[in-house]
């Protein structure tokens, strides 16, 4: 005869620190001469990236996020009086401890206009190990009390999975206080992580003895 199966869910929440912070730094400028305006920007740019370079290992990636270049006409909209661009770039930092003055020191920049951070943690990461088998102990404890119930005790893992899909992680925007001062940093405070995880589990269990009779 097979034996009783009992089906529950388990679940888990940690807070985590952050393993990443991405921010955008964009540039952008306008002017009658098409070309002086392509000039202008590529310098600026040009500065940032000699600014990352010099925060070595702590800036683990910079990717462009985006080039815009456009006319904008007069009123009429048949001539254009003038012309407007910019350059947008994804920055990922994994040491936190220069960020504030990294930070500082490119929006000081002509041009320049930044967005961010936003902490997050590294795709593929395996933060949430933890937490999964938190909710792998949850189930079990759940399922030994429905157990109880009914004078039974745990026999045998039936099946195990996940779920739901896998855990999202938090992506949320950090606070930074500014400041005019000469070699200032922003103050920056990450932001956890919320990392969760919930499990299915079904487990076979002795002959309940509370229906005997």
């Amino acid at each position: 005869m097979d034996k009783p199966i009992v089906t529950v869910h388990g679940e888990a929440r940690r807070e985590i620190p952050p393993e990443q912070a991405v921010f955008s730094i964009t540039v952008s400028s306008s002017d009658r001469d098409k070309a002086a305006l392509v000039a202008r920007i590529t310098r600026r740019a040009a500065e940032i990236d000699a600014v990352l370079d010099r925060r070595g290992p702590a800036v683990e990636r910079r990717e462009t996020a985006g080039i815009h270049m456009s006319p904008e006409y007069n009123r009429r909209g048949k001539r254009a009086e003038t012309y407007a661009g910019s350059i947008t770039t994804t920055v990922t930092v994994i040491d936190f401890d220069p960020l504030g003055e990294l930070l500082a020191e490119l929006a000081a920049g002509e041009l320049t206009s930044i967005s961010g951070p936003w902490w997050q943690l590294r795709p593929g990461s395996r933060a949430d190990a933890g937490v999964r088998g938190e909710a792998v102990t949850d189930a079990l404890d759940r399922a030994r009390v429905y157990a109880a119930a009914v004078g039974a005790e745990l026999d045998r893992i039936v099946e195990i999975a996940d779920a739901e899909a896998a855990p999202a992680y938090e992506l949320l925007r950090g606070a930074v206080a500014e400041s005019d001062e000469a070699g200032a940093a922003f103050d920056l405070y990450p932001r956890q992580q919320t990392v969760e995880a919930r499990v299915l589990l079904r487990v076979s269990i002795t002959e309940p003895t509370v229906l005997r009779g």
